[in-house]
């Protein structure tokens, strides 16, 4: 029991005993950077640009979400400590990050793709940051990949990774990733109207949980005993969300 991230580092003691039992000399600080060492699949561009777009929080509830507007504000600091230039795209004025002097430049415009796609038009920022923004921020940023725009105009995604992002907002193909590496995980199915969701209860037994994908703060997300309330879930749920997943509940 424990964690694991560091196993490797008993192999290296195992094998510096038996090399040193051995006769053999070994520089144990030379296995133990050669163990850490990670060489990246796909050679990742270490090059800095010099401006970035920011993604900001939008709308916030009050006590809800706001913790996206924090982030995005560290974010602003830390890129301008290393002198690079920052644009910020966030409709809601009544944020930390848009505050005066933060930014460097700072559109009061809709998070919505076709609004983002003019700012890059118009300022060419040769990264983005997508994961200070929140649930509306990913979605934007999923949105503009998958239709080409930061292809088109030659922008960088720093941070995590796109296909990361997608991989972990999609229900299903994130719970296929849990279970692929070996960890349980509750029995579930994805679905995509409230008939499915209906099937998939009976198939997986109530009581059921059902949880939106790409949802803000968990809209449409719960819990039900019997169809009925599953029903009311699953049609707010759909409303917001073009995929469902309804999880076995483990609530005790």
């Amino acid at each position: 029991a424990g964690p694991e991230d560091l196993e490797c580092l008993f192999d290296v003691f195992i094998e510096t005993v038996k090399n040193f039992s051995d006769g053999h000399p070994v520089n144990v600080r030379d296995k133990i950077c050669e163990k850490l060492t990670y060489i990246p699949k796909v050679p990742y561009d270490m090059n800095i640009p010099k401006k970035v777009l920011i993604i900001g929080s939008g709308g916030l509830s009050i006590g809800q979400a706001g913790e996206f507007d924090y982030s995005g504000s560290q974010a602003i600091k830390a890129l301008q400590e290393e002198n690079i230039l920052t644009v910020l795209i966030n409709p809601n004025i009544a944020t930390v990050q848009t505050s005066k002097g933060l930014a460097d430049k700072v559109y009061f415009l809709p998070l919505v793709p076709e609004y983002v796609e003019q700012v890059i038009r118009a300022e060419r920022p040769g990264g983005v940051l997508l994961t200070f923004g929140g649930q509306t921020g990913l979605n934007c940023g999923v949105q503009l990949e998958r239709a080409g725009v930061f292809n088109k105009y030659g922008v960088r995604i720093l941070g995590t990774p796109i296909n990361a992002i997608i991989d972990t907002e999609d229900r299903k193909i994130f719970a296929e990733s849990v279970s692929a590496i070996g960890e349980k995980v509750a029995p579930s199915c994805a679905v995509y109207s409230v008939t499915e969701a209906l099937e998939a209860a009976e198939k997986l037994g109530y009581p059921v949980m059902a949880r939106a994908a790409f949802a803000l703060g968990g809209l449409g997300s719960g819990f039900a005993d019997n169809v009925e309330e599953l029903k009311i879930l699953a049609t707010q749920a759909l409303a917001h969300s073009s995929q469902l997943i309804i999880d076995k509940s483990l609530r005790g």
